[in-house]
């Protein structure tokens, strides 16, 4: 067995070797392109393509060893085949092929896979997916803290994370085509839904921090407390009716968004499952997140009915806010019995460090054999000074390294091409709220289309989340480069908004439905590119710690969609007839801004 072992550690330190050579032969891949990019600017004559096209196939030029990977293939082959071997040994095989084909099992494998997809600006969908959710992958684990992730990490508890984000989701959208008759039953304008719809965001902005400062300690007790608040909040929601208060119907959207626990359900993925299965459990992520979008409107959809039981009402308005609170309900018990808290012990992360200091007390014994052992006090003041600015190096060092403690740190860790990205994410947000939030007045207003009509529509949108991402993953991304897409998704829903202005009478169906379904398809194309360019930019500090770059990304969503609800409701004081122009300026102005902005930093985004 200890033969195996050092057997096994030897592959991993061969596919370490690889991996290192893969970083630099990258590295200088992104040279050779930027010195090109500064030719072609200089001379104002498309060198490069004329430069790799007579050098990428000569026998003597290097830029094979970076276009052909034959070799770098048979070698990962290799060496996984035989990890897996060794980590599964059950016995001898005569061949081979005597053994069928396992899925993967060391991350030492992904990491080189990866490295040669990101060598040959290659991606795919599950990929691209997974980009989405913003867990940013720390450099590779050493065996110590595999065995911990193993240890911390449980299925069921998984699912149960998942199925949260799933019904949270459901919950933010189910209420979108009913808000605007629920807010006329109580009195109220219909552009009051604006109000509604984006009471819940307010709360997830503050939500979202103390959720993400609670998962520090526990993942049990804040999903608990996020299932009562929503619990609650679903049921005042419901009861609002019956009171024939507004004010009630505010309360319970509030405390829904107070019971928002997506930073707990992005934190759980990434500090509690595998490094082997965490990009397959962040597309999980994002695909719960998509299908609660799209079953939120289509649930809502289907509960068109009327009837009394004893005093409370159960109508369109308010069986959404009565199914979530059963769905809530039952999702506690499940989550009290089957959750299995992990442990949040960090000493896996004191022993690399220890070996590191051990060994640089090794080389300081070393070095200390070789000097003298009488110094004059010129030379001793000199090497008090060379180890008093070694001390400050390693503290600045060892600070680097620390996640940030406030969200103005954070801040200050955003290079500017990372807050045009955050800019262009909330104009994403921005328009994409102002599309689904209006959709039931203004669906109403022109065309009297009935709730059903505008679930349908709206469960539609969500639905092309998914095809719109296995399109792009699959085939654009890898045509072009991600910042050419970026541009590209910015200026189609810039041409998105401009085509759903109300200018010529009378605005008709067709109109209203592509130019949002332009809108949607493209934001969506967008948020995908964004976050991907986010994770390769963003400073590592903020792969972790409360104040995160998953933290930061959805405070800047919730804090457009605030502000777009807010601009619907405030809209509506000047009749439904000019809301969806008023609306759509702010928008339009966004996308111009985010637009210029990005053109000023293009070089930067790469």
């Amino acid at each position: 067995m200890s033969q195996i072992s050092e057997l096994r550690e030897a592959y991993r330190a061969v596919g370490r070797d690889l991996l290192k050579l893969l970083f630099f032969v990258e590295i200088n891949a992104i040279g050779l392109r930027k010195i090109l990019k500064k030719f072609d600017k200089r001379f104002g004559y498309r060198f490069t393509n004329y430069y790799v096209k007579t050098r990428a196939n000569h026998p003597y030029s290097q830029l094979q060893q970076v276009f052909k990977h034959v070799g770098i293939g048979a070698v990962v082959g290799a060496v996984s085949r035989n990890l897996h071997e060794l980590q599964n040994r059950q016995g001898s095989y005569l061949s081979i092929y005597d053994q069928p084909a396992l899925p993967l099992q060391d991350p030492v494998v992904d990491s080189i896979r990866a490295a040669v997809d990101r060598l040959t600006h290659s991606t795919n969908f599950l990929n691209f997916l997974a980009q989405h959710a913003l867990i940013m992958q720390d450099e590779l684990p050493t065996p110590i803290e595999e065995q911990v992730d193993d240890q911390k990490y449980h299925f069921m508890s998984l699912l149960l994370n998942l199925a949260n984000t799933f019904l949270y989701m459901v919950n933010t959208y189910i209420v979108v085509p009913t808000a605007d008759d629920y807010s006329l039953s109580l009195g109220a304008a219909a552009t009051v839904c604006g109000i509604v719809i984006g009471a819940m965001a307010v709360a997830q902005v503050f939500s979202s921090v103390y959720f993400s400062a609670w998962s520090n300690k526990s993942y049990f007790q804040p999903l608990v407390f996020s299932s009562i608040a929503l619990l609650v909040g679903n049921t005042l929601y419901a009861l609002a009716y019956d009171f024939n208060s507004i004010v009630v119907l505010l309360i319970g959207r509030l405390c829904c968004g107070l019971g928002s626990a997506r930073a707990v359900n992005r934190r759980y993925i990434s500090d509690c499952v595998p490094l082997k299965i965490r990009m397959q459990a962040s597309a999980a992520f994002v695909s719960a997140s998509a299908l609660g979008m799209a079953c939120g409107p289509a649930l809502a959809g289907l509960l068109q009915t009327n009837f009394r039981i004893y005093k409370l009402t159960f109508n369109q308005d308010t069986l959404p806010g009565w199914v979530m609170a059963v769905a809530w309900l039952i999702y506690l018990i499940w989550l009290c019995i089957s959750f299995k808290e992990p442990s949040h012990d960090f000493e896996e992360n004191q022993v690399p460090r220890e070996s590191n200091s051990e060994a640089v007390q090794d080389d300081a014994l070393e070095e200390g054999l070789k000097q003298p052992l009488l110094v004059s006090s010129e030379d001793k003041q000199q090497d008090e000074d060379s180890e008093r600015e070694c001390d400050e190096s390693e503290e600045a060092s060892e600070e680097s390294r620390h996640p940030a403690t406030s969200i103005r740190s954070a801040y200050r860790l955003l290079t500017p091409s990372v807050k045009v990205q955050l800019l262009i994410y909330f104009m994403l947000k921005y328009v994409m709220e102002i599309l689904l939030s209006e959709s039931s007045v203004v669906t109403t207003y022109y065309f009297h289309w009935s709730t059903s009509t505008v679930a349908i529509f709206l469960a539609s949108l969500g639905l092309t989340v998914l095809p719109v991402n296995i399109v792009v993953g699959n085939y654009i991304s890898n045509m072009f480069e991600d910042r050419q897409i970026l541009l590209a998704s910015e200026i189609v829903v810039c041409i998105g908004i401009l085509l759903s202005f109300h200018i010529i009478n009378p605005y008709s169906v067709p109109q209203y439905v592509c130019s949002g379904l332009i809108m949607f398809v493209s934001a969506e194309v967008l948020e995908g590119v964004n976050l991907a360019l986010l994770s390769r930019v963003m400073s590592s500090r903020l792969s972790r710690g409360t104040y995160n770059g998953g933290l930061l990304s959805t405070e800047a969503g919730t804090i457009a969609r605030v502000i777009a609800d807010g601009t619907i409701t405030l809209a509506g004081y000047l009749g439904e007839s000019r809301l969806l122009n008023v609306t759509l300026l702010p928008s339009l102005f966004i996308c111009i801004s985010s637009i210029v902005a990005t053109c000023l930093t293009y070089n930067s985004l790469y």
